[in-house]
């Protein structure tokens, strides 16, 4: 198992990253812990990311992951401005990754994510346990030619405390993008709670062939869990 401390680098990864506005935003609401906040509108936040080839990692080898969560208020990035999120599914295809997820709280569950392009389409899947559950289609353009740089915060239970650790990020958008559908495949699976509106609101995302980041090697406690009485941990529900 490798060691939670230990910091890890990915490097050009393609991901779809994005952010929508809740069928059901109080279900959504739910999922935080007492002590933290979610944003006003209830944002929903979701990243599915392809690692191809073990080179491009530090130690996790080749996998594909997806996480989601709701985006928080007053728990910004370094910047002060990005908003930080709490993670309520984090979907991986290693062993590996997974472990080293789940020692550092996250809610991490066994799965699998594919992403798709055929020229100006990207089609990203997610399933767990073998049945899909989520599939993302956007529109895209080619490589842009800025970056996104910068933190993501992401705050997690681990032994009874609410942490918190910020991941450096450099992504190469491409331009032209716009989500043209996110379908919630499975009603029965607790993911369900996080499907978005109809008809669908988009708050801000991209999609990047080449995006890198890193986990940090420590973890920021943020404060005691306190378990609203939907707020979830690891529960995978019939699904795993």
């Amino acid at each position: 198992m490798l060691d939670p401390a230990v910091p890890h680098l990915v490097v050009n990864s393609r991901a779809l990253y994005f952010s929508w506005l809740p069928a059901d935003p109080d279900a959504v609401a739910a999922l935080v812990p007492a002590g933290l906040r979610p944003h006003p509108d209830r944002q929903v936040f979701m990243n599915q990311y392809v690692v191809d080839d073990p080179v491009q990692t530090s130690g996790f080898g080749s996998y594909s992951l997806a996480y989601l969560g709701v985006t928080l208020a007053d728990v910004p990035a370094p910047d002060g401005v990005t908003p930080g999120g709490w993670w309520t599914h984090y979907v991986a295809s290693s062993d590996q990754v997974r472990d080293y997820a789940l020692a550092r709280g996250a809610p991490a569950l066994a799965g699998s994510t594919t992403i798709r392009s055929d020229h100006d389409k990207v089609v990203a899947e997610t399933e767990i346990g073998g049945v899909p559950v989520i599939r993302a289609q956007a529109r895209v353009g080619e490589t842009g030619t800025t970056t996104h740089n910068g933190h993501h915060r992401y705050l997690t239970a681990l032994d009874g405390q609410v942490v918190s650790s910020t991941y450096p990020v450099i992504s190469e958008p491409v331009g032209g993008f716009e989500i043209e559908s996110v379908e919630f495949l499975e009603p029965e699976h607790p993911v369900y709670a996080l499907r978005p509106e109809n008809p669908l609101t988009i708050a801000w995302g991209y999609y990047a062939p080449r995006s890198s980041f890193a986990y940090p090697g420590g973890l920021t406690v943020w404060g005691e869990l306190e378990l609203s009485s939907g707020a979830t941990g690891v529960s995978a529900g019939p699904f795993g």
